[in-house]
């Protein structure tokens, strides 16, 4: 792993989970390869861009004051992991969702990102 890859990779996460908070879903798609697959062990699908957007979407509208607190990240030889805490607030209520990313990066996009979230803390959005 060169130390370019590196920092290209740990740049692309932070530009994600910043425009996420930010709720600039244009930053987003720049952030994605335009064939990025997203991966969500809840489901076991793969999302393709457009797909992913639209979730983010719903995210962004629904999810107020969006922040990603106690964040682990750490580069991988393709790409990054990150570890945080998912905060909000969602109808009233205060939110808390652990997650893992695992990340591809190529070329300062990220062309693969597998998330791993415990269905048990996703329950309160299955009444969407």
């Amino acid at each position: 792993m060169t130390t370019g890859m590196n920092e290209s990779a740990m740049q692309a996460a932070e530009k994600l989970f910043r425009a996420i908070e930010n709720g600039d879903v244009d930053a987003i798609r720049e952030i994605y390869s335009p064939m990025v697959k997203i991966w969500h062990n809840t489901d076991g699908l793969i999302q393709t861009l457009e797909q992913n957007l639209a979730t983010l979407k719903w995210v962004i509208a629904n999810i107020k004051n969006i922040k990603y607190t106690e964040v682990r990240r750490q580069p991988t030889p393709n790409g990054f992991v990150q570890q945080h805490m998912l905060r909000g607030s969602f109808r009233g209520k205060e939110i808390a969702l652990p997650a893992c990313i695992i990340a591809d990066v190529e070329g300062g996009r990220i062309t693969r990102l597998d998330e791993y979230l415990d269905s048990a803390h996703t329950a309160v959005f299955v009444s969407r």
